[in-house]
């Protein structure tokens, strides 16, 4: 086998799941990083008094496509970390004060809905029926396609699985053919908030995530959502993996339709194919008259929010607060209009709270409580520490009336995430936080290639290529950037 040099620019989850497969072959792989730790959105810091913050993902859902990665190194997830299911999976705060956990147990869960609305039990094993097949058919399927052609879908068995996707059915008219109570429409539509439009926009197929969200659980790994990052640098490390931290890219030198030499801020590197797992659009401008996409493209995209976060640490526990918290006291269809369809800063934000401080001990003092505050925002607003505050202020106040607890003459360590920050830390187009909306016209085939057609030698991975945003999807964009990389080499060496 031919070795060949291979930089992945970027250190977040697809590029760590990239790098290990590559490396695995025998490759020499080499990830820069301009930051000064790996993970990407997924990074982790702690504070001098105690606190360690999980800075994005906070959600551990689909645990099958992590030990799917880990079983082809030759580990099982309990190797690395003790994941724990929640129970409740998370609870809700509605409009009228009500508070409802939901109950990791389906037999719970039907009798819940059955409070809700008489027949909605049998009507929702029906719905998980079929959002499951979905998720075979989506997640074990569908997603490890490359899209760089149509004949990648003609397998029969797929063929035949499309038809049952409704991919020209909207996911909220979907859901109103089995249920018409407003809390199970709305707990069957959160998952929706995030990838990036109304669900009225958004084809019936994404059920699928609602089968993640019910059948397969919402879990947590001890010591933080980073345990997973730990897991993939050792297993990256293992393969021979080397990393070069604090090393922005500047540019690259082509000749001949190939990239010969990346220019980075520690110095020029040679080598002999590139993957981008930085933001696609940044990579893109980067490469100047050899990029896939000019301007105009981009401009027209539909981008998955952006969010203002918030990391708390109190000295005192907070009551009535569980692991996730979904504040749904406002108009959802208010906020995501103006999210998608008028941006502009929430007048009435719905918000989400993690408190992984009820679940694990070692990220806060004993006495203290972890708090991560989000409010899903539209990508490309102005940014300012003071609409930070007026929306932390909002915040805090809605805490106290709904769950009746002042967090504000707790607070020993704060710190604000927003649109300027995704910009300067991963080079964000428009600050998003979530890559590119979700919708028909941005799906496989339609989202942007994963091969640049103009430098036979780059090539594309993440959450802004397929098979899409959040951290499952992005470990299969590695794995099928990688493998069709080398694929390629095989062909040509």
């Amino acid at each position: 086998m031919s070795v060949k040099k291979i930089a992945i620019i970027g250190s977040g989850i697809s590029s760590l799941s990239c790098a290990s497969f590559l490396a695995k072959e025998g490759h020499e792989v080499v990830i820069l990083e301009q930051n000064d730790s790996i993970g990407g959105r997924a990074r982790q810091f702690k504070t001098d008094n105690g606190f360690t913050f999980d800075m994005g993902p906070s959600w551990y859902w689909m645990p099958d496509i992590f030990e799917n990665f880990y079983q082809q190194f030759g580990y099982t997830t309990s190797d690395f970390y003790e994941l724990i299911r929640l129970d409740p999976s998370y609870q809700v705060i509605w409009k009228n004060n009500d508070i409802d956990p939901i109950p990791a147990s389906i037999a719970e869960l039907e009798e819940y809905f059955e409070k809700l609305e008489i027949g909605s039990s049998i009507k929702l094993r029906q719905f998980l029926a079929d959002a499951e097949k979905k998720y075979q058919i989506g997640m074990k399927d569908l997603v490890y396609k490359p899209s760089l052609r149509l004949s990648e879908f003609a397998d029969t068995r797929i063929l035949a699985g499309l038809f049952k996707m409704h991919l020209f059915t909207s996911f909220a008219s979907f859901i109103r053919k089995y249920f018409t109570n407003p809390k199970i429409i709305s707990l069957l539509e959160f998952p929706i908030l995030f990838l990036g439009a109304t669900p009225k926009d958004t084809p019936a197929l994404y059920s699928l995530m609602n089968y993640a969200d019910i059948q397969l659980g919402t879990w947590y790994p001890m010591g933080g959502m980073f345990e997973f990052v730990r897991a993939f640098e050792k297993i990256a490390l293992e393969q021979g993996v080397s990393f070069s931290l604090n090393n922005r890219v500047l540019g690259f030198n082509s000749s001949n339709g190939k990239i010969k030499s990346i220019n980075t801020s520690k110095g020029e590197m040679e080598c002999d194919y590139v993957i981008s797992g930085a933001d696609y659009q940044h990579t893109e401008q980067l490469l100047e008259n050899k990029a896939n996409y000019n301007s105009t493209y981009w401009e027209k995209r539909t981008m998955a929010p952006s969010c203002l976060l918030f990391y708390v640490g109190l000295d005192c526990k907070v009551p009535n607060l569980k692991h996730h918290n979904l504040f749904f006291d406002e108009d959802f269809d208010t906020h995501a209009s103006e999210i998608y369809k008028n941006p502009k800063w929430p007048s009435k934000p719905l918000f989400y709270v993690s408190c992984p401080s009820k679940t694990d001990p070692s990220v806060a003092p004993e006495t203290g409580e972890n708090l991560f505050l989000l409010i899903p925002i539209a990508p490309d607003l102005k940014d300012t520490e003071e609409k930070r505050q007026q929306y932390f202020e909002i915040l805090r106040d809605r805490l106290l009336e709904k769950i009746g607890f002042d967090i504000n003459p707790h607070i020993v360590y704060k710190r604000s995430y927003c649109i300027s920050d995704f910009v300067s830390d991963y080079n964000a187009f428009k600050g998003n936080a979530y890559g590119l909306a979700n919708t028909l016209k941005q799906t496989a085939l339609l989202k942007p290639r994963i091969k640049n057609k103009h430098l036979s030698n780059l090539f594309y991975t993440g959450q802004l290529t397929v098979p899409g945003p959040g951290v499952p999807p992005s470990i299969i964009s590695g794995e099928v950037v990688a493998k069709h990389v080398i694929k390629r080499i095989e062909k040509l060496h």
